[in-house]
């Protein structure tokens, strides 16, 4: 896991991510990258100067057909506390307000709840499985669909709420998360939201690769420009 404990170390000390005796609630999805960042933490946990505990959350969206029975043996393997809890998110978007752009809701509704179960866990952080490629997507979304120049922080503090969203995979590529020989022993849930793989953040991922096929470096070339305030020289 050296492509993924080396940046994820780099970020977590860059950004001061964590803080000794913090309880940070992963947020488990079923997906890779969610797992892959519960895993990269625990080992991580092992030789992190501050001293930290893990917990597992899951929110079940309410859209049937999911078996989350894999994340709750990842987290009894890894000794890690696990809890899950029942939503009605999802029909309550998708069958009561029946909206045209479901996502924006979703995602805001989605939000409130898992803050809510941190907090009900002890858990004052929240760490999200974004990595590098989450981070260039979400520019590029902003950029072409909202008009604006911006993507996630590393790290973002909620004073509504006493709350610290981090995402220590910052740095990390996907395509290293997908490589990496022991996390392809993680199962992976999928999805059974009806807007799965027809969003736009799914078209701009297919953009991104048509242009990386002619910029190789574009990814470190976003990437650079994201951190590099120095240089942003825009109409203002």
């Amino acid at each position: 896991m050296k492509k993924i404990l080396g940046p994820l170390r780099r970020g977590v000390e860059k950004y001061e991510m964590i803080k000794p005796g913090d309880r940070i609630a992963v947020g488990l999805s079923g997906g890779k990258d969610s797992s892959a960042l519960l895993v990269a933490l625990k080992r991580f946990q092992h030789f992190s100067p501050v001293p930290f505990e893990l917990e597992g959350i899951t929110l079940d969206m309410g859209f049937g057909g999911m078996d989350l029975t894999p994340l709750v043996d990842l987290c009894a393997k890894l000794e890690i506390p696990y809890t899950i809890k029942k939503t009605s998110i999802g029909p309550i978007v998708f069958e009561e307000r029946k909206e045209k752009s479901p996502c924006s809701l979703c995602a805001r509704m989605k939000r409130g709840a898992l803050h809510d179960l941190a907090l009900s866990r002890g858990c004052r952080t929240i760490a999200f499985g974004h990595h590098a490629d989450d981070a260039i997507e979400t520019f590029f979304l902003s950029l072409f669909y909202e008009g604006r120049i911006n993507t996630f922080s590393p790290v973002t503090y909620l004073d509504r709420k006493d709350i610290t969203l981090i995402r220590p995979l910052i740095f990390v590529k996907e395509r290293d998360i997908i490589g990496d020989l022991e996390l392809k022993e993680i199962p992976v849930i999928k999805s059974t939201c009806p807007a799965n793989g027809f969003t736009k953040r799914e078209d701009i991922k297919n953009m991104i690769k048509q242009l990386r096929q002619t910029i190789p470096d574009l990814d470190d070339r976003v990437l650079g420009a994201i951190q590099n305030k120095e240089q942003l020289n825009l109409w203002f």
